[in-house]
Parts: C-alpha cells; sequence; structure tokens
C-alpha cells in the first residue's frame, strides 16, 4: 500500500506493471545517492491529502519546486513560513484581485483538504535540476491518476495552467467536467493570460451550480 487511501484500489494495477516497478527503483536508488525533492515520505502526499473520492478541483503542476525547503508533496505550494515562490505569488495576486483573499503563507494543505488535487505531473526532482526526473515514468503514472478522474461520477473542474498541463486536456474527455486553460503563472507568462482569468471564482460557480461546496480558497 502505497497511498492508503482509495487511491490504492483505483491505481492497484499500475503498481504491477513493470513501468512503475523501474520508477519505484530509480527513485529509490536517486533518494540513497543525491538530494531528492520533496521528502520521500511526502512524494504521494498530494494523493494522501486528497482521497479520490473526494476530488473537485484538479490544478495541474509540472515538477517539483528543486530549491532547498521548497517542495511538499503538493504542486505550487510550499511548507509554511518558507518564502513564497514566484509563481505561487502570482497565483495569490490572481486570488486577490479575483476574491479579495489575501494569503499569508504559501502553505495550500488546506486547500487539497477540501478537494483540490494539486498534482505535479512529475513527482520527483533532484536538487538544483529542473525536470530531471522527466520521462522516468512519472508521466505514464499521473495520466493514469486525470484519466481515473475523467471518469468520476460528479463533475471536476481542471485548472490548466501553462503549456505542460495543458497537454493533458486531451485526457479529459466526459462533458461533465469544466476545463480552464490559461498560461502559466510564473512572471514570464503571468500578463500574458494568468493575470484576470478568474479561474477561483469561476471555479465555485461551477460547483455550485453543481450542487458542490465552494473551495474556501
Amino acid at each position: 500500500m502505497l497511498i492508503e487511501n482509495d487511491w490504492d484500489n483505483i491505481l492497484k494495477e499500475e503498481y504491477k506493471k513493470d513501468y512503475f516497478k523501474k520508477l519505484v527503483k530509480f527513485v529509490r536508488e536517486e533518494y540513497q545517492t543525491k538530494k531528492i525533492y520533496p521528502p520521500a515520505k511526502n512524494v504521494f502526499k498530494a494523493l494522501k491529502l486528497t482521497k479520490y473520492r473526494d476530488v473537485k478541483v484538479v490544478i495541474i503542476g509540472q515538477d517539483p519546486y528543486h530549491n532547498e525547503g521548497e517542495a511538499q508533496g503538493l504542486a505550487f505550494s510550499v511548507p509554511t513560513n518558507v518564502k513564497i515562490p514566484p509563481s505561487l505569488q502570482n497565483i495569490f495576486k490572481e486570488l486577490k484581485s479575483d476574491l479579495g483573499i489575501e494569503k499569508e503563507n504559501g502553505n495550500l494543505e488546506e486547500w487539497a483538504k477540501q478537494g483540490v488535487l494539486l498534482l505535479n505531473t512529475v513527482l520527483t526532482v533532484e536538487k538544483n535540476k529542473p525536470n530531471s526526473h522527466r520521462k522516468k515514468g512519472w508521466e505514464i503514472f499521473t495520466d493514469k491518476i486525470i484519466e481515473s478522474l475523467n471518469e468520476k461520477d460528479n463533475s471536476i473542474v481542471f485548472l490548466l495552467w501553462g503549456n505542460n498541463a495543458k497537454a493533458k486536456q486531451k485526457l479529459i474527455t466526459n462533458k461533465k467536467h469544466l476545463i480552464l486553460s490559461t498560461t502559466h503563472p510564473s512572471p514570464f507568462s503571468y500578463f500574458s493570460g494568468f493575470k484576470g482569468c478568474k479561474h477561483f471564482s469561476q471555479t465555485n460557480e461551477f460547483l455550485q451550480q453543481k450542487n458542490q461546496s465552494i473551495i474556501k480558497w
């Protein structure tokens, strides 16, 4: 049991596949020989905090933060009292502009506990080497997660920020779900679409329409 909730039943066939066994072997060796983020206990934190049956919103990130102390297993989130990275600063700017909500720290665990799955497409990274664990098998695994969410009975909002996330749109074919896409919140593309996207208010409006509780962003 890797995750110890309903995700294990959803993903049990993936655990048996060769690619996943090779991925686990690779990641274990990396942790033993290099500085890898997030801490090993937090690799599946997004799935542990947000059970399959509870998912209402999905925010897709790329790979974990690669600087010391930042990655905690949730896309875009950092531990409390860690300096807020630029992309998350811009997410919070949009949140304030959209709903008037100000955030004091970058820990997004409270979002996760409300049904916001903060999923990176790659779940581990080597220190100071972004994308170092790309194409090792994580993408196959996280695509399976998205495909399984596509099959859910309740309507989900998928927030696709940036090209990496937008590439996952082809996996979301169920018409009951809502897809909101724009540019990545990084400083390089914030002004090209993310600023003013109002994804937070649109998400809650959709959830209300579907008789689901809104997210307390």
